[in-house]
């Protein structure tokens, strides 16, 4: 993960730097850059804004409920302990592009009230991506690593589903223990990727009020 932060620190501040100096880049105070600089950002805020808010999708409202109502519970919890830091990292990178290129397409002294907004909200969704990706996604890892532990002893965690965990936490205190902090993590985190999706979604309405069909 080492190489991921390094690159994550880098676009960070290259987006930073073109919201608020624009003109290093090329872009003027009008907003005005040259037609094909123009047409090859715009593709590259449209590509990553569409790869992160597919994938915020996927696998926010899809791919992570067919997994686990399919899989055995710590067969699913260690599949997500590796697909999340990859799903965080590309979706921030993601965020990290489109937060660029709107800003040096729209930069911020000459932006509207709306596209000040909409900058925001990109923004946000970087932000609330990368708590996830450095603070909670950790911190659920290592709990979850823990409570395994402790199901294993109670020879519970290879069943679909939480019903084992349940009946084992009403008679184990440790566990019961483990659940409400498990549950807080995981719950903290969750609703950084709804805000970051929620943010997103607020994004793709702007952009979408901006097609011509």
């Amino acid at each position: 993960m080492a190489w991921i932060t390094r690159f994550l620190t880098a676009v960070a501040f290259l987006a930073v730097g073109v919201i608020f100096s624009p003109e290093t880049f090329g872009s003027k105070f009008d907003g005005s850059y040259s037609p094909n600089l123009s047409s090859f950002i715009k593709l590259a805020h449209l590509l990553c804004f569409s790869t992160a808010w597919g994938a915020a999708l996927w696998v926010t409202f899809i791919g992570g409920i067919i997994m686990f109502k399919n899989l055995p519970r710590h067969q699913f919890g260690n599949l997500q302990s590796k697909m999340f830091p990859a799903y965080f990292s590309m979706v921030g990178v993601c965020c990290a592009i489109s937060v660029a290129a709107f800003g040096y397409l729209h930069p911020w002294k000459s932006a509207t009230t709306a596209e000040k907004y909409q900058l925001g909200f990109l923004v946000s969704a970087f932000a609330f991506n990368l708590t996830n990706l450095f603070v909670f996604t950790p911190m659920t890892i290592e709990m979850m690593k823990q409570r395994h532990k402790v199901e294993r002893e109670q020879n519970i965690g290879d069943e679909i589903g939480w019903s084992k965990n349940q009946e084992a936490a009403k008679t184990n205190p440790k566990l019961a223990a483990m659940n409400k902090k498990f549950g807080m993590i995981h719950g903290l985190s969750s609703l950084a990727n709804i805000m970051s999706f929620g943010s997103l979604a607020m994004h793709s309405w702007y952009l979408a009020g901006k097609l011509n069909l």
